[in-house]
């Protein structure tokens, strides 16, 4: 199989640009060309049409997309599938939100191995955009991320949330809190919006981090007030480095589990999910709230 020319194609339906795609690809416009004619020929049927106004599919390349995720997504199986796993039987892919492999990944890790002794785990932790592409891509199994993509090829299911809360090194309400010293969380789009709604005040602030044990290194490096994760705020308090905000309301963040809709139905990934909503269902994930 000639997966670049099915990378190429899929590429091209994201950006509708064929520089665009060259460039995100690391090839000239001439080898993006050459794999769409490529193609085209395997086919015999017309994928693009070309004009000033952009790069548009036909309706033949419309019907040939889905059929091009599969390939792709089965060709990355078949690899994982091929390569040496060891002694297991096989091998899942998991990747977490960075949030939440600080305090959480032991516990998850553990129950998955004690619900699929036979299986093998790779673990890996990133933010929501790149795990979204790598499910789509087949490069994971799994996520357990904050910011869900609606794609046609990937479900998502809501197993619980966690809570970020604002802490200072100076005061303990929310009044004495100062806009020249706010670090601004940018933890996920949700959690803008509504620290946005809450605290319009203070989202303006020139220093900010999208990770939790960054904007915790910051407070304490810089002093000041920022939003962190629950138990990351009890850490600094216990440590006399910070103290909650006692009046800035807390923050949920939903957490969802994220697979390939293929798998949706598969026994192994139903039981993954479920005993991650039981986690949070019972308050494994909610420790420090």
């Amino acid at each position: 199989m000639q997966i670049d020319l099915i990378e190429t194609f899929l590429d091209l339906c994201e950006t509708r640009s064929f520089n665009r795609t060259a460039d995100r690809m690391g090839v000239t416009q001439s080898t993006v060309s050459g794999r769409v004619k490529a193609l085209e020929r395997v086919l015999g049927a017309r994928l693009f049409t070309r004009s000033r106004a952009g790069t548009d599919l036909t309706t033949e390349g419309l019907r040939f997309e889905p059929h091009a995720r599969g390939l792709r997504h089965g060709w990355v199986e078949a690899l994982h599938a091929t390569r040496d796993a060891g002694p297991a039987a096989m091998t899942l892919r998991i990747g977490i939100q960075h949030d939440l492999a600080a305090n959480h990944i032991g516990d998850w890790i553990g129950g998955f191995r004690g619900l699929l002794p036979e299986a093998g785990f790779y673990i890996e932790t990133d933010y929501s955009t790149q795990m979204v592409s790598d499910l789509i891509g087949g490069a994971l199994d799994m996520a357990m991320l904050f910011t869900p993509r609606a794609h046609p090829d990937l479900f998502f299911d809501t197993v619980g949330e966690i809570s970020y809360v604002m802490v200072s090194t100076d005061t303990d309400r929310l009044a004495g809190v100062r806009p020249d010293s706010y670090l601004l969380a940018n933890y996920s789009p949700a959690f803008s919006r509504a620290h946005a709604a809450m605290h319009p005040a203070l989202s303006a602030a020139t220093v900010s981090s999208g990770q939790d044990a960054a904007v915790a290194g910051l407070v304490t490096a810089l002093g000041g007030a920022a939003y962190v994760l629950a138990e990351t705020a009890g850490d600094l308090a216990r440590a006399g480095l910070a103290r909650r905000v006692r009046d800035a309301p807390a923050i949920a963040q939903s957490v969802y589990a994220a697979i390939h809709l293929r798998n949706r139905h598969r026994g192994p990934h139903r039981r993954l999910i479920s005993q991650l909503r039981g986690h949070f269902a019972t308050g494994t994930a909610r420790r420090g709230r």
